[in-house]
């Protein structure tokens, strides 16, 4: 993942730390862990009302374009547990994930996957809690 300055909420830095912290041992996800960490090192921390509504959160749904074949995909991004592709619910610990917190829109995301580098463009934020006043998700 590119150096690039992330928007991070109090909130979802406590919340994620903690995740972190409570996943130290596993070594299942080890590789997406330190990516996570990674990007936590690099987040700008704000007040959850003080977030711009243009940056993917916590809890978020957005809506990205594949670069290369068009489509349109529409994502939420959430905790381990709230993970559900069925319901396109996408694990922070997954490695689309991990590159989506903090993205803005019109940000275009980069991800080694085995076929080569996928690239997706962030076209809308369709929900974001913190701009909806939903401060506690």
């Amino acid at each position: 993942m590119e150096n690039r300055t992330i928007y991070i909420t109090e909130l979802d830095m406590q919340r994620l730390q903690k995740l972190l912290e409570d996943m130290e041992g596993s070594l299942r996800n080890k590789a997406h862990l330190r990516e996570l960490e990674n990007e936590l090192l690099r987040g700008h921390v704000v007040p959850s009302g003080e977030v711009p509504p243009d940056v993917i959160t916590m809890n978020s749904s957005v809506r990205l374009k594949d670069m290369d074949s068009g489509e349109e995909l529409t994502y939420t991004l959430v905790y381990p547990g709230g993970a559900n592709a069925s319901l396109n619910r996408i694990s922070i610990l997954a490695p689309i994930g991990t590159a989506l917190i903090g993205y803005r829109v019109g940000d275009v995301i980069e991800w080694a996957v085995p076929s080569g580098v996928r690239r997706l463009k962030v076209v809308e934020i369709v929900y974001q809690p913190e701009a909806s006043g939903d401060f506690d998700l």
